[in-house]
């Protein structure tokens, strides 16, 4: 480290169970932060303080007005530009820290990609909304033997745990194959920011832990937390489970499954599909344009369409069909203004 860097992370160094040897550990590791939301954004603007040697954020959606609430790397002005998440983040962490190496990667976590993004990852932070990318990024993990600190947040409610391959149970053990939040997401049920930063920065804790190799320390159990009304429980850790797929069988049936074209994001009014093909979005600006109210911006580009939906094209062929959660209407209008 640079004397620059000893300034930078001095009252870090001071805390005895990191100190010097534990800075340099956490200068040479690498993360990975997958969902660039509530959770995501204070996960890695912790990473990124800490001096985690490189965070690779990964997310699919852009900044909408009805984050700024709880997404605390994100203004006003993100918004109105429409940009990515994944960029946007990148943008203004890299004003923080510039010392640590940044990759911005704006795209949906698949069974085709998940694998590839965990390439040289030390260790990765649960950051999304949904059990289908968490149970992904579960398998991928225990595939590759890497740590996966699991978080979530809604309405007042939280959880998190440190799930390790060869030590502890894998989240399919502890949720099965389904959604462990009984259907509840912040679209429908809401949720208020100081349990978002409280559930990440225990994860960000755990992280730390890991990062300067301090076993002891580690929490070793599933946390559950409401912060309305304060309850708390901190529930130990099943070791790995023979009969479970991923930790037992080592089946990994989420990186087996094929990816379905079309699929409703939870709670967002939205269906994205995965088109087959890279889109130019100047091109398509010039042929929308004569039908629909459109704008674009170097990442994305959104079109207003006649019947009352949007639509939002992703140079990776990813379009988001905003206003229905009906797969067939979305299809319906992707046929109409994309094609086959």
């Amino acid at each position: 480290m640079t004397t620059g860097s000893n300034a930078r992370y001095s009252r870090q160094m001071l805390f005895k169970p990191i100190g010097p040897e534990g800075q340099r550990k956490i200068s040479s590791s690498r993360v990975l932060v997958v969902g660039m939301g509530a959770l995501g954004t204070v996960l890695a603007s912790h990473m990124v303080r800490a001096g985690v040697g490189m965070v690779r954020m990964v997310d699919r959606d852009y900044v909408e007005l009805s984050n700024l609430q709880r997404q605390m790397l994100y203004d006003e002005d993100d918004a109105a530009a429409a940009l990515p998440k994944a960029m946007a983040a990148e943008r203004k962490l890299a004003r923080v820290n510039s010392d640590v190496k940044l990759e911005a990667v704006v795209s949906d976590v698949t069974a085709l990609n998940a694998e590839q993004l965990l390439d040289g990852i030390d260790l990765v932070l649960d950051g999304t909304d949904n059990f289908r990318t968490r149970l992904l990024l579960n398998d991928a993990c225990f595939k590759r033997g890497i740590p996966f600190v699991y978080g979530g947040a809604v309405s007042a409610q939280g959880m998190t745990a440190m799930l390790i391959p060869g030590e502890t149970c894998c989240l399919r053990c502890l949720i099965g194959s389904g959604d462990g939040s009984g259907g509840q997401t912040c679209d429908t049920v809401g949720v208020i920011a100081p349990i978002v930063d409280i559930v990440a920065s225990y994860q960000a804790v755990e992280a730390l832990k890991y990062l300067v190799g301090d076993a002891e320390a580690r929490r070793g159990g599933l946390l559950s937390l409401e912060v309305w009304f304060y309850q708390s429980m901190n529930l130990k850790l099943p070791g790995p489970k023979k009969d479970c797929p991923t930790c037992g069988r080592r089946e990994y049936p989420s990186l087996a499954a094929s990816e379905d074209e079309a699929s409703t994001l939870c709670g967002r009014d939205t269906v994205q599909i995965r088109g087959g093909r890279p889109l130019d979005l100047e091109a398509w600006e010039r042929r929308l344009a004569p039908v629909c109210a459109v704008s674009r911006n170097p990442f994305l580009l959104r079109a207003e369409l006649p019947e009352g939906e949007r639509l939002v094209l992703f140079p990776d062929g990813r379009v988001l069909v905003q206003g229905t959660e009906e797969s067939a209407r979305a299809r319906t209008l992707y046929d109409r203004y994309i094609g086959s």
